[in-house]
């Protein structure tokens, strides 16, 4: 047996609970897997909480992340003793996820642990941390460079947010951070902001084209902190969007494309190829510094996950929630 997060619903309701599961019932996969740690992202939020139609197969073990061991493999690329990084694909969403002491895997889909983390450190990077790295990444190949102009960074103590911030400063970036925890000023400072700005100034309906102050954006946020941020993005410059903590919605018009040449460019973590993910890792291994890193991390047990995913939901989580699974 193993300890597993499983979500369940019927006609007594919904319920979130850990349980003692038996390997049998672990779904089809060619690499089986002893899962060390996860960790909480915003979507696990919506999935524990219900609070999103996130989960479409009952029941479901949550987790869309998790590294550790390859326990045993059919797969040509994976053999016992292994270690590995899973990102997405749907678990914890069509596929029992890895919340769980123990998980089910395809070896298409998985990431070797590259040599400079431990599973720790690269579930305390979790999907966030690795969507961050794509944020990033896209803005770098839309040809934007270190002494352009301000970097904005909205939803920046979260998850994506917080390593968006340490990445682009470790990158020589001038970064702004947009938050509604100003209180936290030291604690984004530290991971390299060079200034902060209260997210009220984002997050309200605004003009349509407004005073030029980005060279770029990494956006976790959308709604009208999206619509803002690109009426405020520099000729030319770029906005990388991967979120919608604020809404799914653009309240936008077409001018900053069109008068402006502002470039939106769309991130996607979960089912992004997976040459694309073994790049952000090797670059995430190379431009986040572990300190910085560890600065972010609260570690808890899969006992209070489901507690912590309700303190997920009500902003009230600076950083990453890691969850220790051994």
């Amino acid at each position: 047996m193993f300890k597993a997060l499983m979500l369940e619903k019927g006609e007594a309701g919904f319920s979130a609970t850990v349980q003692d599961v038996d390997p049998a019932r672990l779904p089809e996969g060619d690499v089986h897997a002893a899962v060390e740690y996860s960790t909480l992202n915003y979507k696990d939020g919506l999935a524990i909480c219900n609070r999103g139609p996130v989960v479409r197969s009952w029941p479901m073990v949550a987790g869309i992340d998790g590294a550790g061991t390859v326990l045993t493999s059919s797969h040509p690329a994976w053999k016992p003793g292994d270690r590995y990084i899973h990102n997405g694909w749907g678990h914890g969403e069509t596929r029992w996820g890895l919340l769980a002491q123990r998980a089910s895997l395809q070896g298409d889909r998985l990431v070797r642990l590259p040599a400079a983390f431990t599973p720790r450190q690269a579930m305390a990077i979790g999907t966030a941390g690795y969507t961050a790295m794509l944020c990033v990444m896209a803005l770098e190949r839309h040809g934007v460079k270190p002494g352009d102009g301000d970097v904005l960074v909205t939803g920046a103590t979260g998850g994506v947010g917080s390593v968006a911030v340490a990445v682009l400063a470790h990158l020589g970036y001038r970064v702004i951070a947009a938050t509604g925890k100003l209180a936290e000023g030291d604690y984004l400072r530290r991971l390299g902001a060079a200034d902060l700005i209260d997210r009220a100034e984002l997050a309200a309906p605004g003009k349509p084209l407004q005073k030029e102050r980005w060279a770029a954006v990494v956006d976790a946020v959308g709604s009208h902190t999206l619509a803002n941020a690109l009426a405020q993005t520099r000729y030319g410059g770029v906005v990388a969007a991967c979120g919608l903590a604020q809404g799914g919605d653009l309240p936008a018009t077409v001018m900053p494309f069109i008068l402006r040449a502002v470039t939106l460019a769309g991130v996607d973590s979960v089912m992004a190829p997976l040459p694309l993910r073994q790049q952000a890792w090797e670059r995430l291994a190379r431009d986040l510094d572990p300190a910085k890193l560890e600065a972010m991390v609260e570690e808890i047990d899969l006992a209070g996950a489901a507690a912590a995913a309700e303190r997920l939901m009500q902003g009230k989580v600076r950083g990453r929630l890691v969850v220790r699974l051994t």
